[in-house]
């Protein structure tokens, strides 16, 4: 009788050890999960922020104001526009972009 009762005790101490493991890892396991969470919300503010400056910074009237004071770019007139043709080219490359059909190809 008393090896059964030393043997009951001894797994109700390994029992009840695994139980004390068991709730330890399950709150490990839950701050590590709040970390992520809040990480995660975190960075996606962060995404918002940027897309929003990314569209700040993208104005018509910025690149425009960058393009004219860094680059010297201007807008393009009549006047500096320069027209180049190509009579040779325009004919073999028209006839290059329309594909032979099987009714033309028996002619």
């Amino acid at each position: 009788m008393a090896r059964l009762n030393l043997v009951l005790l001894l797994a109700v101490l390994v029992s009840a050890m695994y139980l004390v493991h068991t709730q330890y890892q399950s709150r490990r396991l839950f701050t590590e999960l709040d970390r992520a969470v809040a990480e995660a919300r975190r960075l996606d503010t962060e995404h918002q922020r940027l897309q929003v400056e990314k569209r700040a910074q993208a104005t018509p009237l910025r690149v425009e104001k960058l393009a004219r004071a860094q680059l010297n770019m201007r807008a393009a007139t009549p006047a500096i526009t320069q027209y180049v043709s190509d009579p040779a080219g325009a004919g073999a490359a028209a006839a290059q972009s329309r594909p032979a059909t099987a009714a033309e190809g028996a002619r």
